[in-house]
């Protein structure tokens, strides 16, 4: 069993373990129900107890999936960490109201999101509750006003985003009286745009640990034949026969370099355990900017 030590997810907490799981990609899964368990336990054995969930992943099933699966007790609810959020909402046979994709964020539809992801995870509480994207249309003073509340009634622990802008951070963050602990942002090799747009320094200004969506670029660094993917591939390979570990494991490793946690998507086993053998590898400075530079189109 790997040990992965829990650390901070910002200097307002919580502990979390240093790679986390996200359901974000299972809306193709099949037999799904058989599947959770089994991506359960394979992370919890390695070490990764923090769990990311929203409403619509899986096509709006993934957490009643895993609320059956908290329900057998083969582990304490106090030894995992869950995220869960709402915010974006996608259109569903099951949901007759939604037509079109869209964001919200309003009052009542975050109290009925909280309340139906705590009846489906059968738990009394959501570690990090957040909301993906920040809907232009919702009222943010009574937004802010619901988070606090929710964290007031024990509902929710703590309050984090999801592929905010900075300025969309800053602007929650003016109106909320406690703390944003995270923001999930996409992040890899070929996606750079956080080290440019700003997101990864206010993140870091805030004290806070960036999580990194699709660390392996939706296994496009792996697979992909186009021209960014193609170059990256092979500065991968390169460096990957210094460090005897396969390119993906590689990949991983430039985003920890940069302080983020890697936000794992896939339900491919052997990848799973790439990304957290990436843990053992330390790039060297000059290696992480050989990366990065085969990952732009211009020169640093």
């Amino acid at each position: 069993m790997i040990l992965m030590e829990k650390i901070y997810l910002s200097d307002s907490g919580p502990k979390v373990s240093p790679a986390v799981y996200g359901f974000y990609r299972w809306n193709e899964v099949s037999h799904p129900a058989k599947k959770m368990e089994k991506i359960i336990n394979l992370c919890l054995e390695l070490g990764i107890n923090t769990f990311d969930h929203a409403d619509i992943y899986g096509a709006y099933q993934c957490e009643e999936l895993f609320g059956k699966v908290i329900a057998k007790k083969s582990f304490k609810r106090e030894d995992i960490v869950l995220f869960s959020k709402c915010g974006l909402v996608l259109p569903h046979p099951d949901i007759k109201n939604v037509r079109v994709k869209h964001y919200d964020t309003s009052r009542a539809h975050i109290l009925k999101s909280v309340d139906n992801s705590l009846r489906k995870l059968k738990t009394n509480y959501i570690d990090i509750f957040l909301l993906d994207h920040l809907d232009p249309l919702s009222n943010l003073e009574e937004t802010a006003v619901t988070l606090k509340q929710l964290q007031d009634s024990g509902k929710v622990k703590n309050i984090g985003v999801v592929n905010f802008s900075v300025f969309q951070h800053q602007l929650l963050a003016s109106y909320l009286r406690i703390p944003i602990v995270t923001n999930h942002i996409e992040l890899n090799l070929l996606n750079t745009s956080a080290l440019e747009n700003g997101q990864l320094d206010y993140i870091k200004q805030r004290y806070m640990r960036p999580l990194a969506s699709a660390p392996l670029a939706s296994g496009r660094i792996a697979k992909g034949k186009d021209p960014q993917a193609t170059k990256v591939r092979k500065a991968l390979k390169k460096i990957s026969k210094k460090y005897n570990a396969d390119i993906e494991s590689i990949a991983v490793a430039w985003v920890i370099k940069l302080g983020a946690l890697p936000l794992i998507g896939t339900t491919d086993e052997q990848r799973i355990k790439s990304i957290v053998s990436a843990f053992n590898i330390d790039l060297d400075h000059q290696d992480w900017y050989e990366l990065y530079g085969a990952s732009r189109k211009s020169k640093i």
